[in-house]
């Protein structure tokens, strides 16, 4: 049962962390009508954290004395060639439908944002299903904006 009062703490995840990590990242590919396999993003979360290619963060919640992971976040870092300046991709955020409405989304933002400053990145670049108005509405109000000036192409390869 979620509180409404609930503490919550982000923070970068580790190897230590791979369980949660790995736990969080398959409900968000569950979100998205991908086949639950917690061994397939155990693996792939291994890989990012051994291998330092992505960023990820994890929200927990304390609530009532008990903690819970309800978040997770995952950039990769990318460059603007026109502006040959550094951009990361919020390519994963998800928050568990029981913790939705207290913020952890909006503090996963914030954390992705204090990177990208810190990294000297001009910015931020995500893209949502185009049926996923909520996540919509979080982006908007935390400032982001839809790209006007882009089409955006995909090639499938599998």
């Amino acid at each position: 049962m979620r509180d409404l009062k609930a503490e919550i703490h982000i923070y970068q995840a580790e190897r230590k962390d791979l369980d949660k990590a790995a736990a969080m990242f398959n409900q968000y590919r569950q979100f998205y009508k991908r086949e639950d396999d917690l061994n397939g993003t155990e693996l792939f979360i291994r890989e990012r954290l051994n291998q330092g290619d992505s960023v990820i963060y994890l929200a927990d919640c304390n609530s009532g004395g008990t903690l819970v992971t309800t978040g997770f976040l995952q950039l990769y870092p990318s460059f603007s060639s026109l502006s040959m300046s550094r951009l990361w991709i919020l390519n994963d955020l998800y928050v568990d439908s029981e913790y939705r409405g207290l913020g952890v989304g909006r503090k996963l933002l914030h954390q992705a944002q204090a990177h990208a400053l810190q990294t000297g990145a001009k910015g931020l670049t995500l893209s949502t299903q185009l049926h996923n108005v909520p996540a919509q509405h979080l982006y908007e109000s935390a400032g982001y904006v839809q790209d006007e000036e882009f089409a955006y192409y995909y090639l499938d390869l599998s």
